[in-house]
């Protein structure tokens, strides 16, 4: 199968109120000159690194394996002087690395794959695991899921493996082999490959070939971002590898593991299993942010990252309880006009979990009758990592004068609801946490943030449906709900010479504390 109509991005944004590498850079103030050669093979230098293991931290671990050339190229220079400009930057992406730097490099090892990839979640993610990029890739390693899921990473309503770090990781260089294979064995290629295609690159290098070109990376005619991405490593690895000479502070790691992955066979609460880990759900959850509800999924197995000195409390307090611990149940009576979809969003499960438990075939239940029902053992607020709990903390973050929330209708697309607002479509998504190009379902609820005046502090905004009668105006409609005639055309997209129709129906957000009956 054939990768190259998918477009993994490389996510150039620094999270947690960091600042974002810009596209246009200063010129260079200092250069490296190195010759530039050939990445196709590398020594293994995995049993002297591992001999001085007892000696060194992860970093100086990670600059003895760092040899890929760094050439005297425009890009390299500017990025590398960006990186030199905020420091502040690479010190606070080297302490979120610091948990998970130790698995990466020791996979790496064990393949023989340049050292050089263990930066890629700096370039990609800044090292977080809950980033979500404009091209709808997702995690430390950015996999969109058509990706994810062709090199194994499941995907559904309960968990997400592209933000799983250690999952994720294992995918990922799994990807990187194979397109180090279908690049020739070129790792300039290959690292280009990741971040748009592997496709995009051989036919660059095809293109080369026919006009007599040289068909060397810096040679090749690519995608702009893709163009950046390669000097932006390479500059991070000089940096990396010349820390002192630079006089760049990196988060201290010490060269021994971190964190230890453990198996559970059944539905576990997250709450449960932090309780048993001696950690806060909170923090239980950074460190498995692959799961999005308050509780793993329904069929196991699952794995949970812990930090290596809670891993052994936890293992020991699994081994002394049962599945029946880990899950709080509720036996829950039918009323009339339940269904079973009604019911799970009420509990915060889905409709299979609730046939599953109950045995149920079909999707008829019936009043009066009992089904038992696997519930947060802890109110939801107290799950603050959910995937629930960070969209409403997105949307929530002020971005307007007032807020708007619009329940998407069938044939709606995220660029006609901000049409329909005279909002940017990449705004409308990054206000719900959304790429421009995801696509809606029906009934999904979003935030539109507007100006003007009916940002009131104590404004109750709603939605409501007008339907014109006999006599109405668009003034007088205006008046009536105390908005602004403007508002009313831009809500229902109408022409202002255009006469409305008595039954004609009207979209409105009223501030419902303020309005004439």
């Amino acid at each position: 199968m054939r990768f190259s109509h998918y477009f993994l991005t490389g996510c150039f944004t620094v999270l947690a109120g960091c600042q974002s590498v810009p596209t246009q850079l200063n010129k260079p103030t200092s250069v490296i000159k190195q010759p530039l050669a050939k990445a196709e093979s590398r020594p293994d230098l995995s049993t002297d690194i591992k001999q001085t293991q007892t000696t060194i931290d992860v970093w100086e671990r990670l600059r003895l394996g760092l040899d890929m050339p760094v050439p005297d190229k425009k890009l390299v220079n500017q990025y590398r002087n960006w990186y030199l400009k905020h420091q502040k930057h690479i010190l606070r992406v080297t302490e979120r690395a610091h948990p998970y730097m130790y698995m990466i490099i020791e996979e790496l090892e064990k393949r023989n794959l340049p050292l050089e990839l263990a930066l890629l979640p700096f370039v990609e993610s800044s090292f977080d695991p809950f980033a979500y990029s404009h091209g709808s890739a997702s995690g430390l390693w950015q996999f969109t899921s058509p990706m994810a899921r062709h090199f194994g990473l499941k995907i559904d309503w309960w968990y997400d493996g592209r933000r799983d770090v250690h999952a994720s990781t294992i995918a990922a260089l799994d990807f990187l082999e194979y397109l180090y294979k279908k690049t020739n064995q070129n790792w300039l290629y290959a690292i280009a490959a990741y971040n748009t295609g592997e496709g995009r690159v051989l036919r660059a290098v095809k293109r080369n070939k026919r006009k007599g070109m040289n068909t060397d990376f810096w040679s090749l005619d690519l995608p702009t971002e893709t163009e950046r991405y390669v000097p932006q490593l390479l500059a991070l690895a000089d940096i990396i590898k010349h820390s002192e000479k630079y006089g760049i502070k990196l988060s201290p790691i010490p060269n021994d593991p971190q964190i230890r992955v453990l198996q559970v066979k059944h539905q576990m609460d997250l709450a449960v299993a932090a309780d048993y880990a001696g950690l806060t759900t909170k923090e239980l959850h950074q460190y498995n942010p692959g799961y999005n509800r308050w509780a793993t999924g329904p069929k196991g197995p699952h794995t949970f990252v812990l930090p290596l000195e809670s891993a052994d409390e936890f293992e020991l307090a699994l081994n002394e309880t049962s599945p029946e611990d880990h899950m709080k149940w509720q036996r829950y009576k039918i009323k009339s006009g339940d269904n079973i979809g009604v019911i799970a969003k009420r509990f915060n499960t889905t409709p299979s979990v609730i046939k599953s438990v109950n045995r149920i075939q079909g999707n008829t239940i019936i009043a009066g009758k009992h089904l038992l029902i696997p519930v947060a053992t802890k109110d939801l607020s107290h799950y603050t990592l959910t995937a629930k709990a960070r969209l409403e903390r997105k949307q929530n973050i002020k971005r307007g004068d007032y807020k708007v929330n619009h329940n998407v209708q069938s044939g709606e697309s995220l660029w006609t609801i901000a049409r329909k607002y005279s909002v940017k479509t990449s705004q409308l998504a990054r206000w719900n946490n959304m790429a421009p190009k995801d696509p809606l379902r029906a009934g999904k609820t979003l935030v539109v943030w507007q100006k003007g005046a009916a940002a009131q502090s104590k404004s109750v905004i709603r939605n409501i449906n007008y339907k014109v009668r006999n006599g109405d105006s668009l003034a007088r409609i205006a008046d009536k709900f105390n908005v602004r005639i403007s508002d009313l055309l831009k809500w229902n997209q109408l022409d202002a010479k255009e006469y409305l129709q008595p039954g004609q129906m009207l979209n409105l957000y009223v501030d419902v504390t303020n309005f004439s009956s």
